[in-house]
């Protein structure tokens, strides 16, 4: 019988996919125990009704047959006015490849930058896709660290010394798993280390309408970034369409052409009715993204006051995105035992910090994502549960 290629076999690298929590705890919740999942970056509330009611009228309307494979033209245009106004570029819809999702435009991205066997650096903690992605397209994922001391800035040091031979650098700010939004002195020696070694940037900013303090800085709007920044973009935080699987890839006019082929080869486009609806969701403005966001920024601000002056559980305090990096070093457990033992006794269920990296070892996410009440009660259950391995002792409040 033969073999399946090495590539498919090995893009986890030989390893779990960093999922096993997540999916022992689906079997639980299917087999009816009562979790309270605090794991994936899926909101607790469903697209909203107006924009499902565009994408049903669409359908109706018959944009049921092949879309254009670019995507349909008012939407690039579209994405291209919204990444013009945030970006201080001037984009236009041939800067603008519509993929299904961020995760195909990532795939897309690194398609474009990166040859069979290249160094493609990423920053570590990272989206538990990052390097399976990059193995996908037949590169080699590098990891270089973020220290939870340093809000997981990336440390310039460690990219530099990293940088020569590479091809690709993959960022994400605001980030996925930490929170953290690089500041300005961050990005500009990245750009400064992209520039200097010939790099072509791979930017993540599928959370750019999730910013809890600072600001969001595209790394394209830097000078000398936008002829070798890819950016990926998507609908699916900032308007709940997670499950639409509507995303973007923007960056230079040859660039796209030759992701638009890649695209005809792969995907061949993404529906045309999830595509009306993404248009009218951009359409809804920066009001509607924020009350999409405004009940992550509540919910990082109830944690970190019911964490304040532990001891035994730091938080890491997070600038952006909908999540929050917990530091459990202190209970002497790794995070994915920590994570393990957790939802075995309390049935709550987090991410374990080595699912995305070995920076984030010792350290959990927690997923911002359920109903108030409900997030209330999973974190009184994780904190209770950490005091109880202190042998309990109130550390937590000291």
């Amino acid at each position: 019988m033969p073999q399946t290629s090495t590539r498919i076999r090995n893009l986890t690298g030989g390893g779990d996919d960093g999922w096993a929590v997540f999916y022992r705890a689906r079997a639980m919740k299917a087999a009816g125990r009562p979790v309270l999942e605090l794991t994936i970056g899926e909101h607790d509330v469903a697209t909203a009704p107006d924009i499902l009611d565009r994408m049903s009228g669409a359908a109706q309307g018959g944009a049921t047959g092949y879309a254009a494979v670019p995507g349909i033209a008012p939407l690039r245009a579209a994405v291209a006015e919204r990444l013009s106004l945030s970006h201080g570029l001037p984009y236009t819809p041939d800067n603008i490849l519509i993929t299904p999702g961020g995760q195909a435009g990532l795939f897309a991205a690194h398609h474009a930058a990166c040859d069979d066997g290249a160094r493609a650096l990423m920053i570590d903690p990272y989206y538990a896709t990052y390097p399976g992605t990059i193995r996908a397209v037949g590169a080699v994922p590098v990891p270089v660290p973020a220290h939870s001391e340093a809000g997981f800035q990336p440390d310039l040091a460690a990219l530099e010394a990293a940088a020569p031979g590479a091809v690709s650098l993959l960022i994400n700010s605001p980030n996925n798993p930490t929170g953290a939004v690089y500041t300005h002195e961050t990005l500009t020696g990245i750009a400064r280390i992209a520039c200097g070694h010939d790099l072509w940037v791979i930017s993540d900013e599928v959370y750019d309408a999730q910013v809890w303090s600072g600001r969001h800085i595209p790394i394209a709007s830097l000078p000398g970034m936008a002829a070798r920044t890819l950016t990926v973009g998507s609908l699916s935080k900032s308007h709940a369409m997670t499950g639409s699987r509507l995303g973007w890839v923007a960056g230079p006019e040859d660039v796209i052409a030759d992701l638009i082929n890649l695209a005809t080869h792969t995907t061949y486009g993404v529906p045309g009715y999830i595509q009306e609806a993404g248009l009218y969701a951009l359409g809804l403005g920066e009001a509607a993204e924020a009350r999409v966001a405004a009940p992550f920024l509540r919910r990082r601000d109830a944690l970190l006051a019911r964490l304040q002056g532990q001891t035994l559980i730091r938080a890491i305090p997070p600038d952006g995105a909908m999540y929050v990096m917990l530091d459990i070093r202190a209970t002497g457990l790794s995070g994915t035992d920590f994570a393990e033992a957790l939802l075995d006794a309390e049935m709550v269920a987090v991410m374990p910090g080595e699912s995305f990296g070995q920076a984030a070892a010792g350290h959990l996410r927690v997923a911002l994502t359920l109903p108030d009440d409900q997030f209330a009660e999973a974190i009184e259950r994780l904190t209770g549960f950490a005091e109880r391995l202190a042998g309990g002792t109130d550390r937590a409040r000291a």
